[in-house]
């Protein structure tokens, strides 16, 4: 299927947190969303990963070719990346569907998608329901808003020391500020909305933990959720 671009669609730079960490906010960048939400409906989702608490399925592969032009123009001169060529790690359509007691530590707090600098990560909203959107967060004893290559062992190794702690999470998905997590930013999910952020910043979907969306694209918690990596 063709994924056109939205001539219209409105660009929101953003700034947030003490460390800068740059994001993009696209309202309206494709054309004809619910050709997406259709496809999506005739895909099997099926549990990928370890750490996703739902299931997957495969993005068209023209969602690739979208998504390059549609970041391209902002690599350098908002991300501070250099130029290359594009490839995408991972490019699927998502639903979170876990229930909160089944959620393991590392899904009770915020999360990096990777350590490298060269990185973007990408959510694309296809749903209309009260599902939440994207938080992100600093970590309070290390002052920490991301993670690079230099930073990982510090913070890995005093997540270790706090998950066998006092201010361990209980069950459930992070919301708002926690002993361990401070709330920095948020954005608000919407029908054909996406945020991009780079890949090794700490960040979490809002899920409601009394209102876990239900494993139907139709109905669910249904996003595109891709990484970006930018090589020589």
């Amino acid at each position: 299927m063709i994924i056109d671009l939205n001539p219209r669609m409105r660009v929101q730079r953003l700034s947030i947190g003490r460390e800068g960490t740059p994001l993009l906010v696209i309202d309206g960048p494709v054309l004809e969303p619910e050709r997406l939400v259709r496809k999506a409906a005739r895909s099997r989702f099926t549990p990928q990963g370890a750490m996703f608490p739902g299931i997957r399925a495969r993005a068209p592969a023209s969602y690739e070719v979208f998504l390059e032009k549609l970041v391209r123009p902002y690599l350098v001169d908002f991300f501070g990346l250099r130029p290359g060529r594009f490839a995408f790690p991972m490019c699927h359509y998502s639903l979170v569907t876990r229930p909160p007691e089944q959620l393991a530590f590392l899904q009770r707090i915020p999360h990096i998608d990777s350590t490298t600098r060269q990185g973007l990560a990408l959510v694309h909203y296809l749903f209309r329901g009260p599902w939440g959107g994207t938080a992100f967060y600093r970590h309070r004893a290390t002052g920490f808003e991301y993670v690079d290559v230099e930073r990982y062992e510090a913070y890995f190794g005093q997540l270790e020391r706090e998950a066998q702690g006092p201010d361990a999470p209980g069950p459930g998905y992070i919301g708002e500020d926690t002993p361990m997590f401070e709330r920095i930013g948020q954005v608000e999910a919407a029908f054909n909305r996406i945020v991009i952020y780079p890949r090794n910043c700490l960040h979490s979907a809002t899920i409601d933990n009394r209102n876990v969306p239900p494993p139907d694209p139709l109905a669910g918690r249904l996003s595109v959720n891709a990484f970006i990596d930018v090589l020589d």
